[in-house]
């Protein structure tokens, strides 16, 4: 085993360690006396979120699954390219998975960029071929996504699990770790996201391939939300500890954030219900689209670039490493107004209800 591996199975021990804390223990013994004592109504509400985390976040065996698969392929791949290294990488690893969460893998070839569109291209052409004609008896369908980041799409036969394969989307790896500080930050912010993404795939806003929201996006516009608040549960990580989130830290030292960044103690004692409801009237009625972007590095609402990304685009989310729209995909004014229609819609029926099991929250709890 050389060093990499060992540092790579140190890691994913103390991983499951975190999870292994978190899970139904004293993670919800915790939550369920913090909120016992808002009203009825409230304390429902906040239970039904934390039901729903519970039941639908992901496993230790989930992980377990995906970082077994990232390890055989890595060996294998090095066969290809000899220095390379694979990153399991997004919500697997950021803290927000689900239980039906895909995995998403970053090949890093070398620390410097590359070129997507020829140098990327050609390297996922190869590693096609060789799931194609070396791993076919626990590989099925790879495809080959000639996408402006190219991608290998493919089905990891014994844990079931569909994978995005990229080359050298070496601020992925960086926002993962940073997504993960801020998961494990605060107790309220991992069932807080969950039911916000459960909330966005029921209404189908929550798929940057048909113009919605990314749920990348979604997660950086709940961390904003929870920053910007008049007593904010979140800091910018990236302010207090820019040591620890610098865009130039060697990738084998990026994983070590997390591990250097206490817990933030807010003095903010809302429950999950009214987080959930403050987060849909935020969007439906305070943040004005036209002329602010969502900073999660800023914690706060900045003015719009006037840089070409940024014009004619309805909704703008910072990504806090390179500074690109995260919510690019959404360019027709159509899947916009869906958007915000959704906000609106969404605030005011769950404001009278207060109740995810109505007709309009019917999450199915598995």
């Amino acid at each position: 085993m050389d060093s990499r591996e060992s540092k790579s199975l140190v890691y994913l021990k103390q991983i499951l360690s975190e999870l292994i804390y978190n899970k139904y223990g004293n993670y919800f013994e915790f939550l369920s006396e913090t909120f016992a004592f808002f009203s009825p109504c409230e304390f429902k509400l906040s239970q039904q979120i934390l039901e729903l985390f519970e039941t639908c976040q992901q496993q230790i065996s989930d992980l377990k699954k995906k970082e077994l698969c990232r390890t055989q392929l890595q060996r294998e791949i090095q066969l290809l390219f000899p220095q390379s290294r694979l990153f399991l990488v997004g919500s697997s690893l950021n803290g927000f998975g689900t239980r039906s969460s895909d995995g998403d893998l970053c090949l890093v070839v070398k620390e410097e960029p590359v070129n997507q569109k020829t140098e990327a291209r050609h390297i996922l052409t190869l590693v096609h071929k060789h799931f194609c004609t070396r791993l076919s008896g626990y590989i099925e369908r790879p495809q080959l996504i000639r996408a402006k980041v190219p991608i290998v799409k493919f089905r990891d036969k014994v844990s079931c699990v569909e994978f995005d394969l990229n080359v050298n989307n070496i601020v992925g790896i960086r926002n993962t770790f940073l997504l993960r500080t801020y998961a494990y930050l605060e107790n309220r912010v991992r069932p807080l996201v969950l039911v916000i993404k459960k909330w966005a795939s029921h209404h189908e806003i929550n798929d940057a391939s048909r113009g919605t929201l990314s749920s990348y996006s979604l997660v950086l516009m709940v961390l904003h939300y929870l920053q910007t608040l008049p007593e904010p549960i979140l800091p910018s990580l990236q302010k207090i500890y820019p040591e620890c989130f610098s865009p130039v830290i060697q990738l084998h030292l990026v994983h070590q954030a997390p591990c250097n960044v206490p817990p933030y103690l807010s003095k903010n004692e809302s429950s999950l219900g009214d987080l959930l409801l403050g987060f849909l009237k935020y969007y439906a009625t305070e943040f004005d689209w036209n002329s602010q972007m969502i900073s999660v590095r800023e914690a706060k609402a900045i003015p719009r670039p006037d840089g070409i990304e940024w014009r004619n685009k309805y909704i703008c989310v910072e990504e806090p490493f390179d500074g690109t729209n995260t919510a690019r995909a959404v360019h027709e004014k159509q899947k916009f107004d869906m958007i915000k229609d959704q906000f609106l819609k969404s605030w005011h029926r769950l404001k009278n209800k207060r109740d995810l099991n109505n007709q309009t929250y019917t999450y199915k709890l598995a």
